[in-house]
């Protein structure tokens, strides 16, 4: 009830599993529907598999079964529930096809299981461009599953006071329809963080998580002019589709490295790439800027970027573990700060974590690995600056 009786534009029910919130996102929406009017709305779902077993069924239940008389149909070909009088589309998709949330102009949208791992910032991001013409609403619907964009970028707003968003808690008993029992022996036989999170609907820090000493109040910082003087590297993780940059500067009194900049672009060309780095270095008004990064195999892609005038070094440091040792090192000693403006990194932060083997614990496989473009690139760009490698500036 207070999910359903907010007027806040943002409002995310976060909650123990089974608990009822996927059921509650299609009553959300046709009452949006009903007060904003005809047009086009949003039923974004984590994934695919997601969007076949449990959004589409409940969202074809409730508007072709139960409100059948309103003359709403559904469009298997183009993925949408259409009613023709007045004329309306509900568009359901995941979020891992970003593409065809950016297809859409909406007037509201229902997001369920949110809070997972393939539910990325670039997801929720596209939502809201997709809503800005109407300022249109938003609800979420999910059990927390990592430390990422829905904690930094909406339950932490929520704590801090901001009046755009309101979260809802509650654990997966407060359906009385799950039974205690159940409840009870999944507490006595489950890890406490994961506990916590899938039962009773907290943000809790996940078993291998790899930056788990990432802590808000220490890393985390806000964005200021960074002093002209200060050393400058800046990172880049190679990719057709995601080219990566992350830029660090390094305090010559404190030795502290702040992140100051971040980007993740994909359909621009090499020479698209270098002019847009050497117009922000210009922006800064400074000299001496190292690039380094990519594979060692990515010799070609060094040689095209410094064909367009920004040479780019290989990495001293070419080892993924030894990589990541270096970024803990600063973190644990209080040395990294990230400017609450790189919302993408903060969002990688929160989910870069090793799979979990069968008894639970960690091993030392990364999940997902190819998709945390910039925290490969920050890896190059620490390594480099804590190690002072390279004569080549630009």
């Amino acid at each position: 009830m207070r999910a359903w009786d907010s007027e806040r534009r943002f409002v995310f029910v976060i909650a123990g599993t089974q608990s009822g919130k996927t059921s509650f996102g299609p009553w959300w929406l046709r009452r949006e529907i009903g007060r904003c009017g005809p047009g086009d709305y949003l039923a974004v779902t984590s994934t695919y598999d997601l969007f076949k077993l449990k959004m589409l069924p409940e969202m074809q239940h409730v508007f072709t079964v139960l409100l059948a008389s309103e003359g709403w149909e559904w469009q298997a070909s183009d993925r949408i529930i259409y009613r023709a009088r007045p004329e309306t589309r509900i568009i359901l998709r995941s979020a891992v096809a970003e593409g065809g949330i950016e297809s859409a102009t909406a007037k509201a949208a229902w997001l369920d299981e949110c809070g997972q791992d393939d539910f990325r910032i670039e997801g929720w991001e596209a939502v809201q461009r997709r809503l800005s013409l109407s300022q249109g609403r938003v609800l979420g619907t999910t059990t927390p599953y990592n430390l990422g964009w829905l904690k930094h970028e909406v339950f932490d707003r929520w704590q801090a006071g901001d009046h755009d968003f309101e979260v809802v808690q509650f654990k997966s008993i407060e359906n009385p329809r799950f039974p205690v029992a159940e409840y009870e022996r999944m507490r006595d036989r489950m890890a406490a963080w994961k506990f916590a999170m899938f039962y009773d609907g907290n943000f809790s820090r996940p078993a291998g998580l790899i930056y788990s000493d990432f802590d808000d109040a220490e890393n985390r910082c806000a964005p200021f002019d960074v002093p002209a003087h200060w050393p400058r590297i800046v990172g880049v993780d190679f990719g057709a589709v995601n080219t990566a940059l992350v830029w660090l500067a390094r305090d010559p009194d404190s030795q502290a490295v702040y992140i100051y900049r971040e980007s993740l672009a994909g359909g621009m060309t090499t020479k698209d790439h270098c002019k847009r780095a050497t117009e922000q270095i210009a922006t800064d008004g400074v000299r001496g800027v190292r690039f380094v990064g990519g594979a060692k195999s990515e010799t070609q892609q060094r040689m095209d970027w410094a064909a367009e005038g920004v040479p780019v070094q290989e990495p001293a440091i070419a080892d993924v573990e030894a990589g990541i040792d270096r970024v803990t090192g600063l973190i644990k000693t209080r040395r990294l700060r990230v400017f609450d403006s790189c919302r993408g990194l903060l969002d990688e932060f929160g989910t870069y974590a090793r799979e979990l083997g069968a008894d639970g614990q960690p091993t030392m496989k990364i999940r997902d690995k190819e998709k945390f473009h910039r925290l490969d690139a920050l890896r190059y760009g620490a390594s480099a600056l804590l190690a002072g490698v390279g004569r080549i500036h630009f």
